[in-house]
């Protein structure tokens, strides 16, 4: 993982600092790009593939990726659809590694042998590769060691149905014999697709007692785990941003796109009354989907939290 700025870890502090001092979460950590929502499949537990946002052209990423650099966000993850059906991705994926943070890249791996995945990984720090039943891509927990040759460090993004999760011990201890990380989520309900959520306090079990089996393995944060057992718990410290740069807020499940990256500050948006509503209207809500980004990057509020999202990355 590439080092960045002092300066950037310092501004982080201070937005983190400003976050607690008010008792609200105006400024985000991480954030996920959806460059494109093109994809070759169609998981049932998922609606991205069912959008028609047109992508952005290239310029125009940058100009996303530039208000990105220059706001609070430490982590980004370009992420689809599939974002290796963009032609253009080896230019995107050099610019925005040149910017303040770090980038994570989530894929399905379906197109992973028919991209230059060595050149493309000079540009990661890392690299998540979707596999689970869902994805029909169960045959890629064989091929772990090959995606590690690509150079970044891999984390195996499992996603897990009610269905499905007697099944996930087996696929955490493959990516534990081959010293790798995988984030386990559960399959959240959104609309228009099927509901595959598991129970919660028997996908927390499971999660706790496998993190306990596999040492190291499992960066699922204790705090999420917790998070989803609540009535609400959703948190404001990350954000999504739509292929035509537009921003779901305060969240993608029953935000509006208020906002649109490719014009003006992020930063001075934050700042809005707008952006308030939005943010007491997350606070309020019951809905309770389980949507792991909202969940999990509360651990930003949390000591505790950050060394369980930490410690799988730092005790190899």
């Amino acid at each position: 993982m590439k080092k960045l700025p002092l300066t950037k870890y310092l501004k982080t502090m201070e937005y983190a600092f400003s976050n607690r001092l008010t008792r609200e979460c105006i400024y985000p950590f991480y954030a996920s790009f959806k460059v494109t929502h093109k994809c070759g499949l169609r998981c049932s537990f998922c609606n991205v593939w069912q959008e028609k946002t047109p992508d952005l052209p290239k310029e125009d990423v940058f100009k996303v990726i530039d208000n990105i650099a220059n706001s609070s966000i430490i982590v980004l993850s370009i992420e689809g659809g599939d974002p290796l059906i963009r032609k253009d991705l080896g230019e995107i994926l050099e610019y925005t590694h040149q910017k303040p943070f770090y980038l994570f890249f989530t894929t399905n791996g379906h197109l992973l042998d028919k991209r230059p995945m060595k050149e493309y990984g000079k540009h990661i720090d890392y690299l998540h590769i979707s596999i689970d039943e869902g994805h029909d891509n169960l045959k890629f927990f064989d091929m772990l060691e090959e995606f590690q040759s690509y150079g970044p460090e891999i984390c195996i993004q499992i996603v897990v149905t009610k269905e499905t999760l007697p099944a996930l011990e087996e696929k955490v201890k493959r990516v534990y014999d081959v010293n790798a990380r995988t984030v386990v989520m559960p399959a959240c309900h959104l609309d228009g697709t099927d509901d595959h959520y598991p129970t919660p306090e028997e996908f927390r079990k499971e999660i706790h007692r496998l993190k306990k089996e596999y040492k190291n393995t499992i960066t699922t944060p204790g705090g999420f785990l917790d998070n989803i057992n609540k009535p609400h718990g959703c948190s404001a410290s990350s954000i999504i941003i739509d292929s035509d740069g537009g921003l779901f807020y305060p969240c993608r499940t029953v935000g509006q796109r208020i906002y649109n990256f490719t014009e003006g500050s992020f930063l001075d948006f934050l700042k809005t009354d707008e952006a308030k509503k939005a943010r007491e209207d997350m606070k309020n809500c019951k809905r309770s989907c389980g949507w792991y980004q909202y969940f999990a990057t509360d651990v930003f509020a949390s000591p505790s939290s950050i060394f369980s999202s930490l410690s799988p990355y730092i005790f190899k």
